[in-house]
């Protein structure tokens, strides 16, 4: 302001505080540089994150900005002070683990794949009943189908043909009850045989099951004591069951399928009517791979893929009860 009282200050005393606040300038500007990257740190107890630029660049002496929306968050981590989300168990998929080439050299394995597709027309020759030691049954039935027609013995040697390559390619002998090359049969006694004639190490018979519609699941059969007859396979029950036990969890962990829900118990069923176990020298045991009269299990049945994954299931509980015995 101007005016007839006012007069300009001195030109001594306005030098002297220029030169005053020249000189606090610097000393400001240092206590504020320490304090935001010594003393603001302190103040929340640790060191300050530099926040990074869209160009990934970091400016000094910034707090990078916590992440608190679903964007903001990477894939695959959790925004810190939530909780991490629950993990879904991983599918069963077939064993990825290499296996030699030479695990099973020197091993015979008979696969009895169940049926034949001719024993449709050939009724009164499967008819024909035979000795099985504790009864007699009928030498071979013709299997069941699924609604669309696709038949218990063309699933049966369709996954036994996948397995015997599995375990060809590990060095084992695999020698087939029936290949389909035969107008019917063989009957169940000499499918029971047929272990033994091949000098065999273990037998393992592959079907589907002809359950109620409204049941699904696979089971696997093991032999109960028989020694009556012609028939003593107590030899073979211990080691039946071992196999069996293997083969349960072995074609869960290929196939993902459940535990039949409309017979047996856990996935197993003990049986003396059988005379392919009955009549069996060699270990052996029965699979049921699902419910062909079921609509979800015949879908799974009727998928080249997932028959590929029962076998490799049959293929791995075979190698392991023959390399870990």
């Amino acid at each position: 302001m101007t005016g007839p009282n006012s007069r300009p200050p001195r030109r001594s005393t306005l030098l002297r505080a220029t030169t005053a606040v020249g000189a606090a300038v610097p000393l400001c500007l240092a206590g504020w540089l320490g304090w935001q990257s010594l003393g603001h740190s302190a103040a929340v107890g640790g060191t300050a994150a530099p926040a990074t630029s869209p160009t990934g660049t970091t400016t000094p002496g910034t707090t990078a900005p916590e992440a608190t929306t679903p964007e903001a968050t990477a894939p695959g981590t959790t925004t810190p002070g939530t909780p991490a989300p629950a993990q879904t168990p991983n599918t069963p998929t077939p064993s990825d683990t290499p296996v030699s080439p030479t695990a099973l050299t020197g091993r015979t394995i008979l696969l009895d794949p169940g049926h034949n597709p001719g024993n449709s027309a050939h009724t009164a020759e499967i008819n024909r009943l035979v000795d099985i030691g504790n009864s007699r049954k009928q030498c071979d039935t013709t299997g069941t189908e699924t609604n669309s027609g696709y038949t218990e013995a063309e699933y049966a040697l369709d996954v036994s043909h996948r397995a015997r390559a599995i375990l060809a390619a590990r060095g084992a002998t695999v020698v087939l009850a029936q290949d389909g090359d035969r107008p019917w049969g063989p009957c169940i006694d000499e499918r029971a045989r047929a272990g033994a004639d091949a000098h065999a190490d273990v037998a393992l018979s592959v079907h589907g099951d002809g359950g109620p519609a409204g049941g699904s699941g696979f089971h696997v059969i093991l032999p109960a004591k028989v020694a009556a007859g012609k028939a003593d396979n107590a030899a073979i029950v211990e080691p039946s069951r071992r196999l069996g036990l293997l083969l349960r969890e072995h074609f869960r962990a290929a196939t993902g399928e459940p535990y039949a829900d409309y017979t047996a118990s856990d996935g197993l069923d003990t049986r003396s009517d059988l005379g392919g176990l009955n009549l069996s020298t060699v270990p052996k045991v029965f699979i049921e791979c699902g419910n062909m009269r079921n609509p979800v299990d015949a879908k799974r049945m009727t998928d080249p893929q997932w028959r590929q994954r029962a076998a490799q299931g049959i293929a791995d509980a075979l190698t392991a009860y023959l390399t870990t015995r």
